[in-house]
């Protein structure tokens, strides 16, 4: 069951992260009106990276009517740039959350999955917190953190997330203040540090998430309000799919479930704001701090729901109000003149193959299904002496990690390559089947699938072939709605660029994901450390010039 605040909760919540500036002995919170914003101001004190995973480019124009927050804030003070892609193939959250910062595509950064992003037993969790390890160990090169840290090293840095993945990658390698939520705290791994900071010890003690504890989950706005129809029984697998919804009243299986509601963007920017506070980011001019704060409820609800759903317009709506408390809280500890916020995402989104809502051209999309060729290759190469250890599945991804086992075996790669990429395109819901090899002597200029997986591996690595659906079809493995694919739909998402250095307008020429992490560089005047996949938005930005490279 995915469940989130009713309204009454959410304007307590709201109250509450506008008043933690008291709590934390800012003095008293009084209405105020913003200054506005000096696009020539100095070089700002304080970057606010903001990723919302799984938010879909189009739902800033398509609920914007609606919204009253940071949103609109963003959308209408804001550089936004309507077409951002990541140009990558497989659109997940961990390498997307390991473009972003740092201007490389996957096949530099070698965070290329999910299931091979941060997750390892060497880095256990702290305090007590139960759940799998995580480290960026896997993550290859630099990040904003980097270059503003070999630039100034007093410089201070906090990324908060629901996610591991959302809150490590951003950063990269660097250690430091990286938090993400383990069922009922919010913790950390040894990578970082051995015992929580005070600070993380104390909000964890507000236990705040326990309030929504027996309440229900209702529409934020009049049901009228809301253009889809909420009786999808494809949504949510078969469970509930209307609303309201009812959290458990046990505070232990709430702890197991309140990550997929809209309180945990709440409660991930109420924790945002205390370490503010904490840390001092932001507070001396004399350097430029960094705040990354990865926002994953929408990416939950998404699953669950799929972009058509009511569930999805009433968590975006939400997400709004969050954001605009905390940019409102912010604004009250720091001066917001010296302030860029950057807003974007690690991926689209998909609908469910079984909901055709006319929104999306799905009405021939399929699960597809590829277990039993993958279970008669396996028979086969163990008859010729090829262990089941030699070579793995992932996404449409055939690798081969041991090939002195087919050498010793006297079973060529690219021969089983090739048969497995006929067999593969035979299943209806396949697009194309591609060995890396061929794929490298594609046109990638006029071929963007090519591109975008060649983005992702390099050819005569362990990466051997790349299996495409057609368009919002999706791999059985994955039982609700999804992404992950290299089409627009995974790979369009929003991007803003708002306050300190920023040139206010709509900017609809196509650019990347990689083009940020160079720009907040200009933004800041850091030189990046290593040779990047992106550019600096130079369109956007006011007062900027090359920073001298030392």
């Amino acid at each position: 069951m995915y469940l989130s605040p009713p309204a009454s909760l959410m304007r307590h919540i709201r109250t509450t992260v506008l008043l933690l500036s008291v709590a934390m002995g800012a003095g008293r919170v009084q209405a105020q009106s913003r200054p506005p914003v000096s696009s020539a101001a100095a070089v700002p004190s304080l970057v606010v990276f903001v990723t919302i995973d799984q938010m879909r480019a189009e739902y800033l124009d398509r609920f914007a009517a609606q919204f009253t927050g940071g949103l609109k804030r963003l959308k209408t003070e804001g550089a936004v740039f309507t077409t951002a892609m990541h140009d990558h193939a497989i659109t997940e959250t961990a390498p997307g959350h390991a473009t972003v910062m740092s201007g490389r595509f996957p096949v530099h950064t070698r965070i290329t999955h999910n299931t091979s992003g941060v997750n390892t037993s060497d880095a256990p969790l702290i305090a007590g917190a139960k759940g799998d390890g995580a480290s960026p160990l896997r993550f290859k090169g630099t990040t904003v953190t980097d270059w503003m840290r070999a630039r100034n090293p007093s410089m201070r840095f906090l990324s908060v997330s629901r996610k591991d993945r959302g809150a490590i990658l951003p950063i990269g390698r660097t250690k430091g203040d990286v938090y993400w939520w383990a069922p009922g705290m919010f913790t950390t791994s040894t990578y970082y540090r051995d015992t929580l900071p005070s600070w993380v010890q104390a909000f964890n003690a507000d236990s705040g998430w326990m309030s929504l504890a027996g309440k229900s989950w209702d529409l934020l706005l009049p049901a009228s309000d809301y253009a889809e129809p909420d009786s999808v029984p494809a949504e949510a697998e078969g469970g509930q799919f209307m609303f309201p919804y009812r959290a458990p009243s046990n505070v232990d299986a709430l702890s197991k479930i309140f990550f997929v509601t809209p309180m945990m963007d709440s409660l991930t920017l109420a924790l945002a704001l205390r370490g503010v506070t904490a840390k001092e980011l932001g507070a001396d001019r004399q350097r430029t701090d960094l705040l990354a704060v990865s926002l994953a409820a929408t990416d939950a609800i998404g699953h669950a729901y799929g972009p058509d759903s009511r569930e999805i317009h009433d968590q975006i709506v939400r997400l709004d109000r969050s954001l605009g408390a905390f940019f409102d809280s912010l604004f009250v500890l720091r001066d917001p003149r010296q302030i860029t916020i950057v807003l974007t995402a690690d991926h689209g989104m998909s609908p469910l193959p079984e909901v055709h809502s006319g929104r999306f051209k799905n009405a021939d999309a399929k699960r597809v299904d590829a277990s039993a060729i993958l279970a008669v290759l396996d028979t086969a190469l163990r008859a010729k002496g090829v262990p089941a250890s030699a070579w793995g599945w992932d996404n449409g991804v055939w690798f081969v990690p041991d090939r002195a086992a087919f050498a010793k075996a006297r079973v060529s790669v690219d021969s089983v390559a090739r048969v497995l990429s006929t067999a593969l395109r035979a299943l209806p819901g396949v697009s194309r089947s591609d060995l890396f090899t061929a794929l490298a002597k594609r046109d990638t200029t006029t071929d963007h699938i090519a591109r975008r997986w060649l983005h992702m591996f390099t050819p005569g690595e362990e990466a051997i072939l790349a299996t495409t659906l057609t368009q919002f079809s999706l791999w059985w493995t994955t039982p609700n709605a999804a992404h992950g694919m290299p089409y627009d739909d995974d790979a369009h998402v929003p991007l803003i660029f708002w306050g300190a250095k920023v040139r206010p307008g709509l900017y609809t020429q196509p650019v990347r994901t990689v083009d940020i992490a160079p720009t907040i560089a200009r933004v800041v005047g850091v030189q990046p450390t290593e040779r990047l996949d992106g550019k600096p938005l130079m369109q956007a930005l006011v007062g900027t010039t090359a920073p001298k490279r030392r």
